[in-house]
């Protein structure tokens, strides 16, 4: 794992076209601003895993009926 130390308006650079800036820190948390290419898709961590489990449910049909949950959330968390 690679860590930096970045100010309120500093940013770092990864490859070509992707720009992650800090935006601003505080006690709660920090709020970070990316810019990315539109074709490469950018979401939260744990948006990310309803994602993965959702295509997961997708791919085997016999497990969807369990797993409706990790959909459902999946497109509530899209509507926000």
């Amino acid at each position: 794992m690679l860590v930096f130390t970045r100010k309120r308006g500093e940013a770092i650079i990864i490859g070509d076209g992707i720009e992650v800036r800090v935006l601003r820190a505080g006690r709660d948390g920090v709020r970070l601003g990316i810019v990315a290419p539109v074709s490469l898709p950018v979401h939260r961590q744990e948006i990310h895993e309803q994602i993965r489990q959702a295509n997961r449910a997708a791919a085997n049909p016999a497990a969807a009926a369990g797993d409706r949950a990790a959909v459902e959330a999946l497109l509530k968390a899209r509507r926000r």
